[in-house]
């Protein structure tokens, strides 16, 4: 991290460092991101994978003391809504009848899972 930009730091860990969004969808919103520059999660070393879900998990339960809840994100692409790239985890509270909904409301009415495709699916993922 170079300190170009301003923020208030919560925490850090190994290669991982947590701040507050500077860009706040709720208050507390915050960010977990790796210290050293990776586009997507899968470009992350294991460590540094390590270093930014532990703190992800260790920040989560002060998000959630905010608001009783807490929506966990990340958009892995430019393609998924990624505006910065560079992995960034959003911890940002929630609340019954914030108004934000279910990560389903963002795409629509979802359809059922052919069992067809479930197969091919499961078949191209399977780790």
């Amino acid at each position: 991290m170079r300190g170009e930009i301003p923020a208030r730091i919560l925490g850090e860990s190994g290669g991982a460092l947590a701040l507050l969004d500077a860009f706040p969808l709720a208050r507390g919103h915050s960010l977990v991101i790796p210290k050293e520059h990776y586009e997507r999660i899968q470009d992350m070393p294991p460590g540094v994978g390590d270093a930014v879900f532990g703190l992800v998990r260790r920040l989560a339960g002060g998000v959630d003391r905010l608001a009783g809840s807490t929506l966990v994100a990340v958009h892995n692409g430019r393609g998924s809504g990624q505006e910065v790239p560079h992995v960034h985890v959003h911890l940002i509270p929630r609340a019954e009848g914030d108004g934000a909904g279910p990560v389903h409301s963002m795409f629509g009415r979802a359809r059922p899972l052919d069992p067809g495709d479930a197969d091919l699916l499961r078949d191209s993922l399977r780790l």
